[in-house]
C-alpha cells in the first residue's frame, strides 16, 4: 500500500526533477493538462497554476494516492496508465516518476504521440537507479530465507525496462516528435538517521511491506540496515550522499522527426 505521507518525507528532493522537466515544456496555453501517476497531488496543483485556463486531469493506480490528491483539491481518479487515452482537447501529458513501473512504457509513449494532436507535448521523467545499492541489496536480501518464497513474485527488475537517453530520443523522433532528452544524476544530501532506508520505505520497499507480517517486516528492516549503512555511510557532518539517476523526455508532437506509423 502506497503511503502518501511516507512518500512526501523527501518532497524537496523528489520535487526538483518535476520542475526541471516542466521548464522544458513550451506550451504557453493549454486546454487540458494530464498528470499520469499523479501521486498525492502536491505537484498536480502546480500544473493548474502553470496553465490556469486548462482542465487538469489526474490519474493514479493507487487508491491511497488518489484519496490524498483529492484531499488537496485535485480531481484525481484511479486508473491504469496502460489503458489511458487522451481526450481530443489534451495539449500536455505529464508523467513524473511513474512509467518505470510499466515495462511497456515505450509503446505507450509512441501511442500517445500518435493519438495527440500536432503541437501537443509529452513530458516524462523516469528514475534510472535500479542497479544501485538501494535496490540491489533489497533484491539480494529478498532472495534469502525466510523471505524468498514469500517475495518471489515481486517485480524487482522493473528498472530493467528503463532504457538509455539515446533510445528514448530515437523512439520519439521516429514517432514524429521534436525531442529533448537528457539524464541527470542528483547527489541528494540527506539528513536524519538512516535516511536511505526511509527514502526507499516510500518506494522500493512498498511491495515488500505488503507481503510480510509485522514481525517479518521488522526483521527484514533490521537485516537491511547494515547493508544500506555500508553502501551509504554517513558523512562527518551527519549527512548522507544518495546518488539518484533520472531520465527526462520532453517531446513536442509533430514538431520534427520522421514518423514510421
Amino acid at each position: 500500500m502506497w503511503d502518501p505521507d511516507v512518500y512526501l518525507a523527501f518532497a524537496d528532493h523528489r520535487n526538483r526533477p518535476f520542475y526541471e522537466m516542466l521548464s522544458r515544456v513550451g506550451a504557453t496555453r493549454a486546454r487540458r493538462v494530464v498528470d499520469l501517476g499523479c501521486g498525492p497531488g502536491h505537484l498536480t496543483r502546480y500544473l493548474a497554476r502553470r496553465w490556469p485556463e486548462a482542465v487538469v486531469e489526474a490519474v493514479d493506480s493507487s487508491p491511497e494516492m488518489v484519496a490524498a490528491a483529492r484531499e488537496r483539491g485535485v480531481d484525481a481518479t484511479a486508473g491504469d496508465l496502460r489503458s489511458w487515452k487522451p481526450k481530443p482537447d489534451t495539449d500536455v501529458v505529464v508523467s513524473n516518476a511513474a512509467l518505470h513501473w510499466v515495462p511497456e512504457h515505450p509503446d505507450l509513449m509512441v501511442r500517445w504521440a500518435g493519438e495527440l494532436a500536432p503541437g501537443s507535448w509529452i513530458a516524462v521523467q523516469i528514475p534510472g537507479n535500479f542497479e544501485t545499492p538501494s535496490h540491489s541489496v533489497v533484491r539480494a536480501l529478498s532472495r534469502r530465507e525466510p523471505y524468498a518464497k514469500i517475495m518471489r513474485d515481486i517485480p524487482f527488475r522493473v528498472g530493467a525496462a528503463v532504457q538509455s537517453p539515446a533510445y528514448y530520443a530515437d523512439l520519439m523522433l521516429t514517432a514524429g516528435c521534436k525531442v529533448d532528452v537528457w539524464e541527470t544524476t542528483y547527489q541528494h544530501q540527506l539528513s536524519g538517521e538512516r535516511p536511505v532506508l526511509e527514502w526507499i520505505n516510500g518506494t522500493a520497499l512498498v511491495p515488500v511491506r505488503e507481503r510480510l507480517s509485522e514481525q517479518m517486516w521488522e526483521q527484514f528492516r533490521q537485516e537491511l540496515i547494515p547493508l544500506l549503512d555500508d553502501a551509504y555511510p554517513p558523512r562527518s557532518d551527519g549527512t548522507t550522499l544518495f546518488p539518484f539517476r533520472r531520465l527526462f523526455v520532453v517531446a513536442e508532437v509533430g514538431g520534427s522527426g520522421r514518423s514510421r506509423r
